[in-house]
């Protein structure tokens, strides 16, 4: 299985990453980044590409995988909504649309995160949800709502989330509330080996496809 990931760098992303440099299933991790992410694996092929909205530049990149893992995401506590809109919405849409072309068959994963809903009044959701719906409808996305990823903090997660990960670390025995950031790596992989498609994967059934990995 060829992966291409987004977001490696990131606190989700960086935690499916390792999940898929760990399984024997995976052959080959492209993950597309502004900076190199600095590791050293014979298994994974870094892209530095700056313009998430032109991957023209990086379209072999696309060619030949079986699924891509969009893991890219920020907080709207730290961005412009115009901003937000541009990583949640535009970023996802324009790798979706790429892989469309160069990869027909592939699968596309998006993570969003458990509140989301296309109908909300709260900003953040409504963009997320309206994503999904366009995501799903343009390539059969399978869209991602984990609640508390337990994953070491990426540089850029706001500082409270690092603080407080060791107490939201006691929801584990809560299926609705808590994934290891590695399980939501090993569920995306088991979806796309179970050609999953057009779906909508709250936490609870996250950590359910993740056991069967």
């Amino acid at each position: 299985m060829n992966i291409l990931l987004f977001g490696a760098s990131g606190t989700a992303g960086g935690a499916v990453l390792q999940a898929c440099m760990d399984a024997p299933v995976v052959n080959e991790v492209r993950a597309i980044v502004r900076r190199p992410l600095g590791w050293t694996d014979a298994k994974l092929w870094e892209i530095v590409h700056a313009d998430f909205l032109n991957y023209a530049p990086v379209a072999d990149a696309f060619r030949g995988v079986d699924a891509c893992l969009f893991c890219l995401g920020i907080s709207v506590t730290q961005v412009s909504k115009e901003e937000f809109v541009k990583i949640s919405h535009d970023f996802p849409v324009a790798a979706a649309k790429m892989l469309l072309a160069a990869s027909s068959a592939a699968a596309f994963h998006y993570i969003s995160g458990a509140g989301t809903r296309a109908e909300s009044s709260t900003f953040w959701s409504k963009v997320k949800g309206e994503t999904e719906n366009e995501l799903m409808e343009l390539a059969g996305a399978v869209c991602w709502r984990p609640a508390f990823i337990d994953a070491a903090p990426s540089a850029s997660i706001p500082r409270i989330y690092a603080a407080m990960r060791p107490m939201l670390r006691l929801l584990k025995p809560f299926r609705s509330f808590y994934v290891d950031g590695e399980d939501l790596g090993r569920a995306m992989l088991q979806a796309t080996r179970e050609n999953m498609r057009r779906r909508v994967i709250e936490n609870a059934e996250i950590r359910e496809i993740a056991g069967r990995f």
